[in-house]
């Protein structure tokens, strides 16, 4: 009898932000645009960072203290989008170490893939200008389907798209949402601990099968050179 290896996966799934590439240099960027245009002085990046997983509603709420019902949230969050489109790859990269894990995975032969609650417009340029596009096997953006995470309809509709069954896959991502959309979808997750991680429970508290410190973490839990 053949036994699984709950360690070997067909495919290994990542979110976007705070898990595969640092973005919150060109989010906070665009946030701090906004105050100094307005005789604002810059928040200091560490209060902006935490945010970046809660999009637009997070960065624009904490840079411009407005809540989603306040009158002229929805203009500032609109002209925040429209920065940070601007800024889209200034100063976003890879995470460090991440491009060894990529081609890691390549050279074994493992397919991997990108689902990501950015927006497609933003999303597609941004994997394009970083090289990800050729080598991901599939990109499933906010807008592809229609729930977002922490639904499971994204990443169900990823595994489809590889012709992979759920099971065999492994879902990484920095976010509370991450781990509750991975296990609603039937696959394992890994909890980056390297990413933005929030303002709410403790990532050690999230349930997540795996808890990663850094990206090589990956290559040991697939037991990878």
């Amino acid at each position: 009898m053949v036994v699984h290896d709950p360690k070997k996966f067909f495919a290994i799934l990542f979110d976007l932000d705070g898990t595969l590439v640092d973005s919150a240099p060109d989010l906070a960027g665009a946030a701090n645009e906004m105050r100094v245009s307005r005789g604002l002085e810059p928040l200091p990046y560490a209060a902006l960072r935490p945010m970046v997983g809660s999009g637009a509603r997070g960065m624009v709420g904490t840079a411009m203290q407005v809540r989603p019902e306040d009158p002229g949230f929805i203009s500032m969050r609109d002209e925040f989008l429209l920065r940070y489109e601007q800024r889209l790859t200034r100063e976003t990269r890879l995470f460090a170490q991440m491009q060894e894990v990529l081609d890691a995975l390549g050279r074994e032969g493992i397919l991997w893939g990108i689902v990501t609650n950015k927006i497609a417009r933003y999303a597609e340029p941004l994997v394009n200008a970083l090289g990800l596009h050729t080598p991901s096997a599939v990109l499933v953006c906010g807008d592809t389907t229609a729930h977002a995470k922490p639904h499971p309809a994204p990443l169900i509709e990823a595994a489809k798209r590889i012709n992979a069954n759920v099971k065999d896959c492994l879902y990484v991502g920095d976010d509370l949402r991450d781990v509750q959309a991975g296990k609603a979808a039937g696959m394992q997750t890994a909890a980056a601990a390297w990413g933005y991680l929030g303002k709410g429970e403790a990532v050690h508290d999230w349930g997540a099968d795996h808890l990663l410190h850094e990206p090589p973490d990956l290559l040991k839990l697939l037991r990878l050179p």
